[in-house]
């Protein structure tokens, strides 16, 4: 029992020293005084957090952008929201395009298909014996011309072919819009100026190209032609007067050189455009007018199949239908719609180039110009042409009859 003692003893005396020491940090810690730090703010996210979240959400790689810390955070956001608007916008148009290029396929698949059914019919029809079997197939031959008739007023109003081909130039242009504002995001010195120019051009481009059918459809049979319109309209300024010699880039010559450029733009490719426009457009004019009065013919012989005996009805009946599958086809499956509006594109394509040379040859101040020899080499690659090569058609702008573009 002694040695239990003292060896409790001694474990007691050991394990004090270290009691005091933990209740005096105790108490240090518990008497601390309070250190008021004010408020804290949780830091930034870094701009490549935002750039992953926006390539993860729009599915779009998108550059890394070295943006300077004198950029506005907020100009910054805008811009970021206004390219994930705008990656949407490029899927809605794309899938939008196919569906109707589905329908140009499948609603003139089975208006041929019906048409030549009743053609089909009213020739049978003309050999059956009267009663039953005559009154049948011409009822099926009427009900089969008739419903084609139906679908091919609503196809030739909606032309599907036109809405796949402006469905995918609003596709095209939005992937453009998206990498413009990667570049401006790019370059960086960003204002509240930059964010108003990507709205500007949105919503020209949502104007240009609607989504919807009903209200808002573009005029398929317009009475004048124009050249497509998918940019905001620039503001028009002063000449400017004085010496621009070395400014920005800008040169007498060069400015006289651009001038030239755009002379021969709107003389021959311009032109030239807006004159096939205007064929393709009256081509599908008479297509879509001729189509219906063809089936309507069909259903009208059809129906006085077997009332007499000459042979015109059936005549009418099954040449009608043959000769409507015919100009469906041309009109359709040629996709005139399509081509007419290729080539209002093409002339809104060189219209922009010419305002944008315009506006810049009209701007006042020199330094607020896009660089001269930026836009030489821009209008150029437009074109299809190196600098030297357009440099020689506006030499010979007068004289010539070579067209500015050699994409086109």
């Amino acid at each position: 029992m002694a040695g239990i003692q003292v060896s409790s003893n001694l474990l007691l005396s050991k394990s004090l020293p270290s009691l005091r020491c933990r209740r005096e940090i105790v108490g240090a810690r518990v008497n601390a005084p309070r250190v008021h730090l004010g408020v804290v703010s949780h830091p930034k996210l870094p701009s490549r957090y935002l750039v992953d979240e926006m390539e993860t959400r729009t599915g779009y790689p998108i550059a890394r952008h070295d943006t300077k810390s004198s950029d506005d955070p907020m100009v910054i956001a805008k811009l970021y929201a206004i390219m994930e608007a705008v990656a949407d916008r490029v899927e809605m148009h794309k899938n939008i395009g196919e569906q109707r290029d589905n329908w140009n396929r499948l609603l003139l698949t089975s208006i041929n298909a019906m048409t030549l059914s009743g053609a089909t019919m009213a020739g049978l029809a003309a050999l059956a014996a009267e009663g039953s079997p005559l009154m049948a197939l011409k009822l099926s031959s009427i009900v089969l011309y008739v419903a084609a008739t139906g679908l091919l007023l609503v196809m030739n109003k909606i032309q599907p072919s036109q809405l796949a081909e402006e469905q995918r130039n609003a596709a095209r242009l939005f992937k453009q819009l998206r990498v413009q504002i990667e570049t401006t995001l790019a370059l960086g010195k960003l204002d509240i100026n930059d964010v108003n120019e990507a709205m500007e051009k949105v919503l020209a481009l949502a104007k240009a190209y609607p989504l919807p059918l009903l209200g808002s459809m573009l005029e398929k049979f317009p009475s004048k032609v124009e050249p497509a319109r998918w940019w905001p309209k620039q503001r028009s300024k002063q000449g400017f007067v004085g010496k621009i010699e070395g400014n920005n880039g800008w040169t007498r010559t060069l400015e006289e050189e651009m001038r030239q450029v755009v002379r021969v733009l709107k003389q021959k490719d311009l032109a030239e455009y807006i004159d096939l426009g205007s064929k393709a457009l009256k081509l599908n004019k008479m297509l879509a007018i001729s189509g219906p009065l063809l089936t309507i013919l069909g259903a009208l012989g059809s129906s006085f199949v077997g009332t007499t005996d000459c042979s015109w009805p059936v005549m009418m009946g099954v040449v009608a239908g043959a000769v409507a599958t015919a100009v469906n086809s041309l009109e359709h499956g040629g996709q005139v719609g399509m081509v007419f509006e290729m080539y209002r594109g093409n002339a809104g394509f060189f219209k922009l180039i010419e305002e944008n040379i315009m506006s810049n040859i009209n701007e006042k101040d020199v330094e607020r110009r896009e660089n001269g020899e930026i836009l030489e080499m821009k209008v150029a690659l437009q074109l299809g042409r190196s600098l030297s090569e357009l440099k020689q058609l506006a030499a010979i702008a007068e004289c010539s009859e070579e067209f500015a573009s050699k994409l086109f």
